[in-house]
């Protein structure tokens, strides 16, 4: 069996590498940590350049073509380097969602406008009181002549303080079972009526809560027919339950290692001569091995026109616990060290073990919380019932 990705993905992570090592200074990663959000209008006119914004998309569709053991590439070193990838990656996920559900005219306004960078779109679907149950959305949209009023709010909406656009699941029939009673909206951000507050989680990313006050819009933005919302978040969700983190494993690892093998200024030993310390680094570099082979076992499916439907969750529930597992682990290894704050000079590796720890439990929420990826792989996978 050959675990290699090719010379087409060793070559396109040479040049990946390249770019990110002029690109991402110290500088600009304490800018896009101050800010809590990852987008970069400068980060996105560059890969724009480089055909790597769209780039799983096929030529035919106006993307690069890239295949997906190549893509595969490309998002581990742009994760490892925390390039500012959440703002463009979730409009080419929507995107694709209207390339393949929406409207001729849907699809020519909106398409072309994301592949080259010029709009945002942001996730609309948590809820307060629902949180990854997403069918339950109580946020109501009712239908008044042309138009459709929605009233209610979304938890969560990572980005929509600067997004053009809210991708937006509603609540538009209450007398069928919830899974039947779903529209998706592309809703403007920017009108009356749209109010969003800031929320910072534990790693300091600034995620929002938005309230939708009666606000009005086209039924030429509705996305997919009325009461089918559902068929068209299945095709939204099936890229988000395959979420990795392998690469930060890796990064952290790497960190640790580093720390390891300083010599201590007070006995002039280095902790990784210690069999302790040889033993969690050991154990902290098979869960890198395993999720990065996992990813790239959903990458080699689609390589080969298979849909990795229970092999996504699997690959996302064990990286996810596997960072919060090993950033916890080697945090008690490195003591003190590993509390300096993220970006203190003085920090081992620029303290990014402590942003780890922080930015860790949230992994287990993203794309459907842990409990969700074992229903999916208990129904799916193991044929068991609900």
């Amino acid at each position: 069996m050959d675990f290699r990705l090719g010379d087409k993905s060793d070559a396109l992570r040479g040049d990946v590498r390249e770019f990110l090592d002029g690109f991402m200074t110290p500088e600009r990663e304490e800018a896009l940590y101050r800010s809590g959000t990852s987008y970069d209008p400068e980060y996105t006119e560059a890969v724009v350049e480089r055909g790597w914004l769209a780039a799983g998309w096929s030529e035919e569709e106006g993307g690069s073509g890239l295949s997906p053991l190549e893509m595969v590439t490309l998002h581990e070193e742009l994760t490892r380097a925390e390039a500012p990838t959440y703002g463009p990656g979730v409009t080419m996920n929507i995107a694709r969602v209207v390339a393949r559900v929406g409207t001729p005219e849907q699809r020519a306004d909106i398409v072309p406008k994301a592949m080259n960078g010029e709009i945002i779109m942001a996730l609309g679907f948590t809820e307060p009181e629902s949180g990854s149950d997403v069918a339950a959305a109580r946020c109501r949209a009712v239908r008044d002549g042309e138009e459709w009023v929605i009233s209610g709010q979304k938890m969560f909406t990572t980005n929509a303080h600067i997004a053009d656009y809210v991708f937006l699941l509603t609540r538009t029939n209450t007398e069928v079972p919830k899974h039947k009673g779903l529209t998706v909206f592309l809703v403007p951000v920017k009108q009356a009526g749209v109010e969003i507050q800031a929320v910072y989680t534990l790693s300091g990313e600034r995620t929002n809560i938005v309230f939708f006050n009666d606000v009005r819009v086209s039924d030429t933005a509705r996305i997919g027919d009325v009461d089918k919302g559902w068929t068209v978040m299945t095709v939204a969700l099936a890229d988000e339950h395959s979420a990795a983190f392998g690469s930060r494993i890796g990064r952290m690892l790497d960190e640790a290692e580093a720390w390891a093998r300083q010599p201590s200024p007070e006995t002039g030993e280095r902790p990784i001569d210690a069999p302790d310390v040889r033993t969690r680094l050991a154990r902290c570099a098979a869960a890198v091995e395993i999720s990065l082979l996992m990813q790239r076992r959903n990458a080699s499916l689609l390589q080969h026109g298979e849909t990795p439907d229970i092999e996504g969750p699997m690959t996302k529930l064990f990286s996810s616990e596997a960072l919060v597992r090993h950033a916890e682990d080697v945090v008690e290894l490195m003591g003190p060290d590993g509390l300096r704050s993220y970006l203190d000079p003085t920090a081992p590796g620029g303290g990014r073990v402590e942003h780890y720890l922080r930015f860790s439990p949230g992994t287990t929420t993203y794309a459907g919380t842990s409990e969700i990826q074992r229903t999916i792989i208990a129904q799916r996978g193991l044929g068991l019932p609900r």
